[in-house]
């Protein structure tokens, strides 16, 4: 018997996020009232460019950078695309970047390895976290690029930036952040961050999905992937999306103006869930660093199962939850954050990542404890 939707709890916030009520009415609005293209020079045209600067020019003040450093894209996996291949235009040679990096980041690199350019892993520990000694062993002559995922979207675990962000200053080498998960959950600045250019997408955020942005740093060369007409300063061709990019930044000026809030909340909530399973369904593992982490995501093992079971039935028990990057479903492979970290075979087969959001409340996660610890003690029986 399947659950009613109104009683399904979804812990999947990682793949996407609930549009708030009200982005989704603004949206409907500019719909309404700003459809003409903003490239146009007649008066409907000259007013939806005139939200989309508004919305650009928020976005850019939200996240410490400037208006024109803000290139509007499809999404986060377009901007990591634009970032890598934008930089990596020209003679063969490596990306450094961190071993279990997204979807995205690992199959941009290899699409480019026909031109000669190499990856070059930087390794991480049990905790998720990259070595940092391993830093000055790198081959500087040969790399072109440094690209890394500031908050991972499997573990949630966060990267120290700042003596990679100075070395690649100092080497004069591009730094891209993926920062999809990142940006709405924790503290970002650009220009404080040291980064080259930064990828986001709205729907992370609680912002209509099929808009995002890259940030890049004011100077720095890069080559478009998409040609046509001249929007987004050459950047990027293709009409600008005046709805979705003013859904954005309304949705991004909510989560930032009530961040510590709400990320207090959601840490609670993640705490109190990670609290109840351990209490409630023992043996569990929680996978990567407790401390340099998400306040919404819990990526935890039950050993002894196995993880694809495990999710139908939670499934089936009106938990919405997933075994990893929504962007490798239908890949069996073990997800390769795990690996990377050491994590051993009963591990990595039995984990499944919890993600919550600030619409996630007490009563839903005190049932979620109860849900899953029924099913996990079932499977196990």
């Amino acid at each position: 018997m399947s659950i009613p939707a109104s009683q399904r709890i979804f812990l999947d916030n990682n793949s996407t996020t609930q549009p708030l009520d009200e982005v989704v009415d603004l949206v409907a609005e500019q719909y309404r009232t700003h459809y003409a293209n903003p490239g146009s020079t007649h008066a409907e045209g000259r007013q939806a460019r005139r939200v989309l600067e508004d919305a650009r020019e928020l976005i850019a003040s939200l996240l410490g950078a400037k208006p024109q450093e803000v290139i509007f894209t499809s999404g986060g996996t377009e901007a990591i695309n634009l970032a890598i291949q934008g930089f990596l235009s020209g003679t063969p040679g490596e990306v450094a970047l961190t071993e279990g990096e997204h979807p995205a980041t690992i199959n941009t690199i290899r699409r480019l390895s026909p031109r000669g350019i190499k990856q070059s892993p930087l390794k991480i520990g049990t905790d998720g976290r990259i070595d940092q000694s391993q830093l000055s062993q790198l081959d500087w002559e040969r790399i072109q690029l440094v690209t890394i995922i500031l908050a991972h979207n499997e573990t949630g675990v966060i990267q120290e930036i700042a003596p990679l962000a100075a070395l690649c200053e100092e080497k004069a080498i591009p730094l891209h952040l993926d920062c999809v998960q990142a940006i709405g959950k924790m503290p970002f600045h650009f220009h404080e961050s040291g980064a080259t250019t930064i990828s986001l997408a709205a729907h992370k955020f609680h912002g209509p999905r099929g808009i995002g942005a890259l940030l890049v740093k004011e100077g720095a060369r890069l080559l478009p992937q998409l040609v046509g007409g001249y929007q987004e300063r050459g950047r990027r061709a293709g009409t600008e999306p005046v709805a979705l990019a003013a859904g954005m930044a309304h949705a991004l000026k909510c989560m930032l103006h009530e961040r510590k809030s709400e990320s207090e909340n959601m840490a609670a909530l993640r705490d109190r869930l990670q609290q109840g399973l351990s209490e409630q369904c023992a043996p569990v593992v929680v996978n990567g660093s407790q401390q340099a982490r998400l306040p919404n995501t819990l990526n935890i093992s039950f050993p002894g199962l196995d993880g694809e079971a495990l999710l139908i039935s939670l499934d089936l028990a009106g938990i919405s939850c997933s075994l990893g990057s929504a962007c490798a479903s239908g890949s069996r492979d073990p997800t390769p954050v795990l690996l990377a970290m050491n994590c051993e075979e009963s591990v990595y087969r039995s984990a499944v990542r919890f993600s919550l959001s600030i619409l996630n409340t007490n009563e839903e996660i005190e049932e979620a404890i109860h849900r899953i610890s029924r099913v996990v003690n079932q499977l196990r029986s």
